[in-house]
């Protein structure tokens, strides 16, 4: 029975938060969070008003054990209500539904972490991506080594009949399947053997429990053929970083749902390993077009480590790699607060530092809308419930289970920091060692382990839009910008854009040609009024803030892309060998402006452009019944976040 009743419901139903950005919060609740709603005969009448969406997610997470009393479940509702704080984009996705009965925390959890070592990770890999989720991997040498050499002359076909060998389910377990018995092929018993796709459903055709639609088989023939090329490509050798890299890219490019991705990599790789850090030179003009589907970054514990190579994507030759710190991470909780963390990586964003098989678990405080530290730390305690009762559910592999009921590793994230005086900032470094507190408390008496890390600071793309909040610790791109988002073709919304004047075109792909498939819709928007704003604040600015929220706040990481101008490289460079061996985690960059992506997630514009383009949009609040299929929002560099 709900702790919501009708009585205390019956306000909210005809009230609407907030929304950020002239209504592209609603956009983005309707679209991405706001789940269907059938009739008796199972046919879509319409989909979730924004207060039924909070009640499910409040019902769900109490039916999983976070232990809400009457008044903490209100007083939740009122402030994610309020967009004052939320759950996970996952979280608010799942909760409440079949899909957490069937697979436990994997449904509510999106971001893993896994060390490239054996033929089985790229299997654990291609499944979470296949639940919609993002992955950090390991491709460093020490990891790779460790696979036995290629096979020689094994060979893997297509036939697609019902006598092949080995016919592909048409379940997220059956494209699996067919991966792990390709690797067993390559690196075990060296058979060859046949398969076929009939059973495979259509492209275009639903996907139920995590939405969306499907690809169709062409795209992971055309991935099992590439993977088959790279390998045979190493027959009798071992593998190197690059083929790992590679396979775990073409893995990704697997991983569509209406021709909209819905996974994220994150490739971490040796400091002095050359082939890895030309992996994304364009420049070069032999680079397979999937490398795209990850960022990469390398593992340097300290400035030192940093080669001359490194820089070369800085020069606008390629993507500008990051930085990961993993001995800080295992050292240090907040800067100046001494742990002993077992991470190995990083999950793709870089604000959660993870072990092995490890996934992170967050929730988001809208700090700019917070009015006091009382309200601070109660949205704080009411989320860490949840997020320690998504921690003792069961998990797909036993080795996350394992990891994850060991650490109960979660991360609370703020967002609209770069809205916020500094004095709000200031309530953080109080309400942190409260939250702490509350940990001790909270998980002594349910008999769990206290979390080794309890908070964070992520890129909040989606999460931040709803409230109109500068995401994470990020300033606002300008005053005045567009903010692009990718849809199918197919999607009902395009039409509902289309009609209300957006600006609606096909994505432009890495070789010039344009992919008719997915949509880019442009969206203006305009920061609020005191907001600091990206020319504001130096790249080395940025950094200090990422610093400073690393000491009073986070003690996983933060996420950050520090976007940068060619002429500040040797100020960014002199920071980095001042503060990066102590005051370093994660880090990321990309230039402001020239960096290479036509269609990037932002774009400066005047406020005579934005005025211009306002005037051409209608709003959508009155759009009630707003559905399609999977949407893609990109905050980090390269576009590559999960969007839930």
């Amino acid at each position: 029975m709900s702790l919501l009743t009708d009585s205390f419901l019956r306000p909210y139903k005809t009230k609407q938060p907030n929304w950020g950005f002239n209504g592209l919060g609603y956009i983005v609740f309707k679209r991405t969070y706001s789940r269907p709603i059938y009739d008796e005969s199972g046919v879509q009448i319409r989909t979730e008003a924004w207060w039924e969406t909070i009640k499910r997610c409040i019902d769900g997470a109490q039916a999983i054990g976070a232990e809400y009393t009457k008044e903490e479940a209100e007083k939740l509702f009122d402030l994610v209500f309020n967009l004052k704080c939320n759950f996970s984009g996952r979280a608010l996705w799942q909760l409440g539904t079949e899909t957490v009965r069937k697979f436990g925390g994997n449904s509510l959890l999106n971001c893993w972490y896994v060390s490239i070592t054996k033929p089985e990770d790229f299997c654990f890999v291609f499944e979470n991506l296949m639940l919609g989720g993002g992955v950090g991997f390991s491709v460093k040498r020490e990891h790779v080594h460790e696979f036995p050499r290629v096979k020689n002359g094994v060979n893997i076909h297509l036939k697609d009949t019902k006598d092949a060998d080995f016919i592909v389910p048409d379940s997220r377990e059956g494209w699996v399947s067919l991966l792990r018995k390709l690797l067993r092929s390559f690196f075990a018993d060296g058979t060859s053997f046949t398969y076929s796709t009939v059973l495979v459903r259509g492209y275009g055709e639903p996907i139920k429990g995590f939405g969306g639609t499907a690809s169709g088989p062409k795209i992971l023939v055309e991935g099992i053929q590439n993977i088959c090329a790279i390998l045979k490509a190493r027959e009798n050798k071992k593998l190197r970083s690059i083929d790992a890299l590679d396979i775990c890219n073409i893995i990704g490019s697997i991983v569509v749902a209406g021709n909209i991705r819905r996974s994220a990599e994150l490739a971490i790789g040796d400091s002095d390993d050359v082939q890895f850090l030309r992996a994304k030179r364009w420049d070069l003009g032999t680079i397979p077009s999937w490398r795209g589907l990850s960022n990469n970054s390398i593992y340097a514990d300290e400035y030192s480590d940093v080669i001359h190579e490194f820089w070369d994507g800085y020069e606008g030759n390629g993507e500008p790699y990051g930085l990961i710190n993993i001995k800080n991470a295992q050292k240090f909780g907040r800067l100046g607060d001494k742990v002993r963390d077992n991470c190995q990586g990083m999950n793709p964003c870089g604000e959660q530092a993870l072990a092995d098989y490890e996934c992170c678990n967050l929730a988001e405080i809208y700090l700019n809308n917070i009015e006091n530290e009382a309200e601070l730390l109660s949205a704080a305690k009411l989320l860490y419930k949840v997020q320690k009762a998504i921690c003792s559910l069961r998990y797909i592999h036993k080795e996350t289970e394992e990891i994850v009921h060991k650490n109960f590793r979660i991360g609370m994230g703020v967002t609209g920091i770069c809205q916020c005086s500094e004095e709000k900032i200031g309530w953080l470094n109080e309400a942190y060692p409260r939250l702490r507190e509350f940990d001790i408390e909270w998980s002594k008496k349910r008999g769990w382990p206290v979390s080794v890390k309890l908070t964070t600071v992520k890129p909040s793309g989606t999460l931040s839009l709803l409230a109109g909040s500068t995401p994470g610790v990020h300033p606002s791109y300008s005053q005045y910008y567009i903010r692009r988002i990718q849809m199918s073709v197919d999607d009902a919304l395009v039409d509902v854009c289309r009609k209300h004047g957006y600006h609606i075109e096909g994505v432009l792909k890495l070789d010039g040609s344009i992919d008719h498939k997915t949509i880019v819709v442009e969206f203006p928007c305009e920061a609020s009024e005191g907001t600091i704003l990206s020319k504001q604040l130096s790249a080395v600015q940025l950094m200090e803030k990422v610093k400073q929220l690393q000491t009073v706040w986070s003690d996983s990481s933060v996420s950050v892309t520090v976007y940068y101008h060619p002429d500040e490289m040797p100020e960014i460079k002199k920071w980095l060998k001042a503060n990066y061996d102590d005051g370093v985690k994660s880090m990321s960059f990309l230039r402001h402006k020239e960096h290479g992506f036509k269609q990037a997630p932002y774009e400066e514009i005047t406020k005579e452009r934005y005025d211009d383009m306002r005037k051409k949009v209608k709003p959508f609040i009155k759009e009630e019944n707003i559905h399609g299929n999977l949407l893609e929002i990109s905050e980090c560099a390269g576009g590559t976040c999960p969007i839930k």
